[in-house]
C-alpha cells in the first residue's frame, strides 16, 4: 500500500488542489492511503472529514509582516507554535510512515512537509498562483519538486529549484467534452443573447456588487438584448455585511425576480455551465477562476482582489491579460463610466469577444492529470530504488 500526506490549507484554494491531487494518485494507485494534516477546527479539516479523508491536526499560525507590538507578540507565539509542530509533525510520519508528502500553500503545510523533507521522505509543493506564496518560496529549498500552475511563477523561484509546469489541478468537466455555451443558455432557462456572468466569491466582493448592479441597469440601455448571471456572495445578502445586494437592485427599480434575462444567486454552485454559457466574464482573479477561463476560453475583465498576500491575484490576471484574453483593470484605476465603455464595446462586437476566447485559451494545460502523476511516480519509483 502507498501511504501519503497531503497538507494545504486556510483557503479552499490550497484546499481543493489537495483533494484533486489526492483524487488523481487514486484514480492509478487504487489502494493508496491519504492522511490530510492541516489546522484544527478548520476548513480544511471539515472538507476532509467530509471526503473520508483521515486527518491530522497540528497548531500552525502564521506570522505578520508588519512591525507593530501586536505582530511581535502574535510572532512569538508563531515561533512557538512551529516547534510543536515540528515535534508533532516527527510524531506522525512515524506513526503514518509516508511514502510521500505533498504540500499545496498555506502556512500549515509548512512544517509537515519540511519535517518530511529532513527525514528523506520524497517531498512535492504545488504552487496555485502566478507569484509563489512565501511557503511555496520556503519549501522549494527543501523539496524534490515544485509543480506549478502557471510558467510564470517559474521566474519567481531561485533558479536552482527543480520545477515542472503541471497546470491547475481541477474538476475535469471544465476541459473534458464541456457543455455548449448554446446548451449551458438553454439549460439555464436563457435564450442565445449574449451572456455575462459576475461573481466576486463565495464570501462576495463590494467592488463586484456595484459593478454588476451598474452593469444591469446600463446594458439594458444598449441596443442589444443582454443576459446577466450574478453571484452576490455570503456578505452581499447580509445587512451588516458588503449590504443586501438584493434589496438594492429593488431600490434601483430592477425587477431580478421577474426577469427573464437575470440570474441572481448567492452563490453558483454549477460554475462550469454558467461559465460555458457565458461571452463575457467580470470576477476576481484567483488561481482557479484564471485556470477555468483558459480551459474553456472565456473572454473576461478581470478585477483583482487588492487584499490578498503579495497582490498574487494581479499576478494571476496578467496570465490571461497578456495574451489579450482579458482586460486586466486594478481597484485603483475602475471607472464606471470607462468600464461601461469596454461592456458596450465587446457585447456589440461579436468577432473581437471570439478572438479574446481564443486568446484566453493560450497557454491552457490540458494535460494536468498526467503531468502530476508522472511527479508522483517518478518520486516513489526513485525511492523504491534507493531502499532496494
Amino acid at each position: 500500500m502507498t501511504k501519503i500526506i497531503i497538507s494545504g490549507g486556510g483557503t479552499t484554494g490550497h484546499i481543493h488542489p489537495a483533494l484533486a491531487i489526492a483524487e488523481i494518485i487514486k484514480k492509478h494507485i487504487p489502494d493508496s492511503e491519504f492522511l490530510y494534516v492541516g489546522t484544527p477546527d478548520s476548513l480544511e479539516e471539515r472538507i476532509a472529514k467530509r471526503e473520508g479523508i483521515a486527518f491530522e491536526p497540528i497548531t500552525v499560525t502564521g506570522f505578520g509582516r508588519k512591525i507593530s507590538f501586536s505582530n511581535i507578540k502574535r510572532n512569538a507565539e508563531s515561533a512557538v507554535n512551529i516547534v510543536k509542530a515540528s515535534r508533532r509533525c516527527r510524531e506522525i510520519i512515524a506513526e503514518f510512515a509516508p511514502d510521500l508528502a505533498i504540500g499545496t500553500g498555506g502556512y500549515v503545510c509548512g512544517p509537515i512537509i519540511r519535517t518530511a523533507a529532513k527525514l528523506g521522505i520524497p517531498t512535492l509543493i504545488h504552487e496555485q498562483n502566478a507569484f509563489p506564496g512565501m511557503t511555496v518560496k520556503l519549501l522549494s529549498q527543501n523539496v524534490d519538486e515544485v509543480m506549478l500552475a502557471f510558467p510564470d511563477a517559474a521566474s519567481r523561484l531561485r533558479t536552482n529549484v527543480k520545477y515542472t509546469v503541471t497546470g491547475l489541478p481541477t474538476r475535469a468537466h471544465y476541459y473534458q467534452n464541456p457543455i455548449s455555451r448554446h446548451d449551458a443558455k438553454h439549460k439555464l432557462g436563457f435564450d442565445d443573447s449574449p451572456l455575462i456572468l459576475s461573481f466576486g466569491g463565495s464570501l462576495g466582493a463590494k467592488t463586484i456588487n456595484d459593478i454588476a448592479k451598474n452593469l444591469i441597469q446600463f446594458t439594458d440601455t444598449l441596443p442589444i438584448k443582454i443576459n446577466h448571471i450574478h453571484a452576490y456572495g455570503k456578505n452581499g445578502g447580509a445587512k451588516n455585511g458588503i449590504g443586501n445586494f438584493c434589496e438594492s437592485l429593488t431600490q434601483a427599480g430592477i425587477d431580478y425576480n421577474g426577469s427573464d434575462r437575470l440570474m441572481i444567486r448567492e452563490y453558483i454552485d454549477n460554475m462550469n455551465v454558467c461559465m460555458s454559457a457565458a461571452d463575457l466574464v467580470i470576477s476576481r482573479s484567483g488561481a482557479s477562476t484564471v485556470f477555468e477561463l483558459q480551459a474553456l476560453g472565456r473572454a473576461s475583465i478581470l478585477i483583482p482582489s487588492p487584499n490578498v498576500t503579495e497582490n498574487h491575484q494581479y499576478y494571476n490576471a496578467c496570465v490571461i491579460g497578456k495574451t489579450g484574453g482579458a482586460v486586466v483593470l486594478e481597484e485603483d484605476e475602475l471607472n464606471l463610466s470607462s468600464l461601461q465603455s469596454i461592456v458596450s464595446d465587446l457585447m456589440t462586437n461579436p468577432d473581437k469577444l471570439r478572438q479574446m476566447e481564443r486568446d484566453a485559451h493560450i497557454g491552457f494545460e490540458a494535460n494536468t492529470p498526467e503531468k502530476i502523476f508522472k511527479c508522483v511516480e517518478f518520486l516513489l519509483k526513485s525511492a523504491n530504488t534507493d531502499e532496494s
